[in-house]
């Protein structure tokens, strides 16, 4: 398995606890969503899984060995982009290779073909102020495959995005998943994002309430009818668990 949360619990101070006796295991490859009410711990497990925090009961695993900090194997993206705006697109992709013992020449080679796979060849040179939200968000996307981790987690990636853009990266994030065989998290607090995307989606709310299957083929369509389906079914439940928490 790729990533193996066990009885993970996570609590600030002696509040309310955030996560509560998770357990989860996500294999090489998988592509699997994270969804449930805002508050439910979803970020707080996304961090936890990247390394950015290490207080926690219970144990996390990647590829069989504890996760104790952040590692090159694993990509992070979050919400807001997070671009320094004095430094250009590639200078902020840049930044994620500092620790690799290549040449700087190496180094902007490997940064530009990541941002050409992207679509960003053009914007190599431009400052973050230059380009739109959305390519901001590859550019970010950019920065977290650049070392080619096997896994990328990504926290509400696209939510501040409008429509348009939005679909175009969720299909861009799929095309990335499936060409280069990645395992992927991505927290959301959207069903329809999930079921688009996801073979797995967990509903959280401190603790797993269901995992669900989503075995509908690749490209899928909001239209079809057991995409409709799917989908209303995943959300009676968050409902169900939304209701019960208040």
């Amino acid at each position: 398995m790729s990533l193996s949360i066990q009885g993970l619990s996570k609590a600030y101070g002696k509040g309310r606890p955030v996560l509560k006796d998770i357990d989860l295991e996500i294999g090489d490859g998988e592509f699997v969503a994270i969804v449930g009410r805002s508050g439910c711990g979803k970020s707080t497990l996304l961090r936890l899984l990247a390394g950015l925090d290490r207080q926690h009961d219970g144990r996390l695993l990647h590829d069989g060995a504890p996760i104790t900090g952040t590692d090159l194997r694993r990509g992070v993206v979050f919400q807001d982009h997070r671009l320094f705006p004095w430094l250009s697109v590639a200078d902020n992709v840049m930044l994620a290779l500092a620790e690799l013992p290549l040449s700087a020449g190496a180094k902007r080679a490997r940064v530009v073909e990541r941002l050409r796979s992207l679509g960003l060849g053009n914007y190599v040179d431009a400052y973050p102020k230059a380009i739109s939200g959305g390519m901001a968000q590859r550019v970010a996307i950019a920065r977290a495959l650049v070392n080619r981790p096997p896994v990328l987690l990504l926290d509400e990636p696209f939510s501040a995005l409008d429509a348009i853009t939005r679909g175009r990266l969720q299909q861009e994030l799929l095309a990335l998943w499936r060409d280069e065989g990645l395992t992927v998290v991505i927290v959301t607090h959207d069903i329809e994002e999930a079921v688009l995307l996801s073979q797995r989606v967990v509903v959280l709310d401190q603790s797993v309430q269901r995992i669900q299957a989503i075995d509908l083929p690749h490209p899928r369509r909001r239209g079809d009818p057991a995409f409709g389906a799917m989908h209303d079914r995943l959300l009676l439940d968050f409902h169900e668990h939304a209701a019960q928490a208040a």
